[in-house]
């Protein structure tokens, strides 16, 4: 019974196609969700739900603004009611000239009524400059917003191009939330930012890279959405499991990028939560779970293969999602390129040095019982290296990526007890060698599920969960540390309704927090937030 719940909360998360933009997993203040107004703690809580709670809203920083004059375009306002993008054109702003400091996306919603929660994309030129997803709304209404540091895109915006935007949605007698959505560009004049020089997207499946290119990173926004089991793939089960959810491998997932049929990266998905995630709205109400309107690329450094690409021809990327049953769908995974060239070469060559794929491990265990059982273990390793020939000297890159993953998932006949415990971490090192003393940038990230629902005789569901997005970025020349940041956003919640009754009878209780601190060589972010029963009563910033 309990798994039929769950399917009816997230089966209106609409799949997602296209590319998009993000910061690198270094950077944690690309991106901030606030409600619409000033963020009101109070002690006067109500005993259960009431018809409306507190904005959305997030502990993440505020994506910084540097002074000086600025320039606003529009580059969407629309109403989703089903299943139509929004299309517009965009034209550069006037006033800002065409290199900026920073490029700041604003996205303002409103919803009201009863709705699921939605998924959308914003592209310009092709490029998907924005992911997604929305809040559950209240009867009365709520309002939030969402910024993001889109100053990579640079290039894209520099000329005029056709905008398009989806959030699917359903607006009938019974779901009447219509999500009204204003998304704006802000341009700051100043000294220009390093930002890559072209901004590409696969036609057909494939690109072509300028033939001077001597970086050249993608960007994979990978989702498991859509409504079906792949919405929560780590909870999925091989086929000899009493479970209602299958994957004849078990829950492990790598999402891989492959160069013309070649493995050249290798990456765990965020186990993302939407807003009406583990069969519980009420924990999602107010504070969103990590990453649910942010949605962050997977990066893969490509320049190892730089110099194959750069000989004029189109090349195929794909990315494969490890682990998804032979014909299921439920996986999204757009490509952007972004390519760095040499200004004074017109061709840079080069080749691939190093290519060596571990082997892959991925065993999952199903012991039987009253209660049942599931202990999985997956890990994959890759090292690719390769150099390029350029205006100033050859440059060596070599990139490392190892990846693990355990699981124990537990519950009982007619999942009424439903419990998983998760780690997933993903250790990536980029060393370049080249024009001084070689820089290595290695990245930690490491993401945690720890979650038990349990449906009672008396229809009272209760989620009790925790979720954690953390990251550890070290920078070194010569083993000598000269730049660090580490991350820590942790979410918290639990919340208990009754199933099966009208709205009003629901008599739901939950109380959500979340703090997100992020700190190193650049400064220190620290906001604590808490709210009981929809009501903000918890504020506090550190530092």
């Amino acid at each position: 019974m309990k798994r039929r719940i769950i399917m009816s909360m997230l089966a209106g998360a609409t799949l997602l196609a296209g590319t998009l933009l993000g910061a690198t997993p270094a950077q944690s203040t690309d991106a901030h969700v606030q409600s619409s107004g000033t963020p009101a703690q109070s002690t006067d809580v109500p005993a259960e739900f009431g018809s409306d709670w507190h904005d959305p809203i997030t502990a993440a920083p505020p994506v910084t603004r540097p002074s000086g004059r600025s320039c606003d375009v529009t580059l969407a306002e629309a109403r989703f009611r089903d299943f139509t993008p929004y299309k517009g054109t965009y034209t550069p702003p006037e006033g800002c000239g065409d290199r900026w400091s920073k490029v700041v996306l604003r996205m303002d919603g409103k919803v009201k009524g009863r709705q699921y929660d939605r998924l959308g994309y914003l592209h310009v030129g092709g490029i998907e400059i924005f992911r997604t997803s929305t809040p559950q709304p209240s009867p009365d209404g709520i309002e939030w917003s969402v910024e993001k540091d889109v100053t990579r895109y640079s290039d894209t915006f520099r000329s005029g191009h056709d905008v398009e935007m989806l959030i699917g949605n359903v607006v009938d007698d019974t779901y009447t939330g219509i999500i009204d959505v204003k998304v704006t560009l802000t341009f700051y004049a100043g000294r220009p930012a390093t930002t890559p020089d072209r901004v590409l997207t696969p036609t057909d499946g494939t690109i072509t890279t300028p033939r001077n290119s001597e970086r050249i990173v993608a960007e994979v926004y990978a989702t498991g959405s859509g409504g079906g089991c792949e919405e929560y793939w780590y909870l999925t089960v091989p086929d000899e499991a009493p479970y209602s959810c299958k994957a004849s491998g078990g829950p492990y997932r790598e999402v891989q990028i492959k160069v013309d049929g070649r493995l050249a990266g290798i990456a765990a998905p965020f186990p993302h939560v939407w807003t009406g995630g583990w069969s519980n709205p009420f924990l999602w109400y107010v504070v969103p779970g990590p990453r649910a309107f942010d949605v962050k690329p997977i990066e893969y450094d490509l320049t190892p293969f730089a110099g194959m690409l750069n000989d004029g021809r189109p090349h195929r990327i794909e990315v494969d999602v490890v682990g998804v049953p032979e014909g299921q769908s439920g996986w999204s995974a757009p490509v952007n390129v972004l390519v760095w060239q040499d200004a004074k070469s017109t061709r840079v060559t080069g080749e691939v040095t190093t290519h060596t794929v571990g082997d892959l491990d991925n065993s999952s265990t199903y012991s039987p019982g009253s209660e049942h059982r599931l202990d999985t273990e997956g890990a994959h390793r890759l090292t690719v290296a390769g150099y390029v020939d350029t205006s100033h000297g050859r440059v060596t890159t070599t990139v490392r990526r190892a990846l693990s993953n355990t699981s124990t998932h537990r519950w009982t006949d007619g999942e009424n007890v439903d419990a998983l415990q998760a780690a997933w971490a993903d250790d990536e090192s980029v060393t370049v060698d080249g024009r001084g003393p070689a820089r290595t940038t290695r990245t930690y990230r490491t993401y945690t599920m720890d979650g038990t629902t349990t449906l009672g005789a008396d229809d009272r569901l209760r989620t009790a969960l925790t979720l954690g997005d953390r990251a550890a970025v070290t920078v070194t020349r010569d083993g000598r540390r000269t730049a660090w940041s580490r991350l820590d956003d942790t979410y918290t919640g639990d919340a208990t309704w009754t199933v099966n009754v009208p709205r009003d009878q629901r008599h739901a209780v939950g109380t959500t927090s979340e703090r997100y601190r992020v700190y190193g060589s650049e400064g220190c972010h620290d906001r604590s937030l808490t709210s009981v029963q929809g009501v903000l009563t918890k504020d506090r910033r550190g530092c």
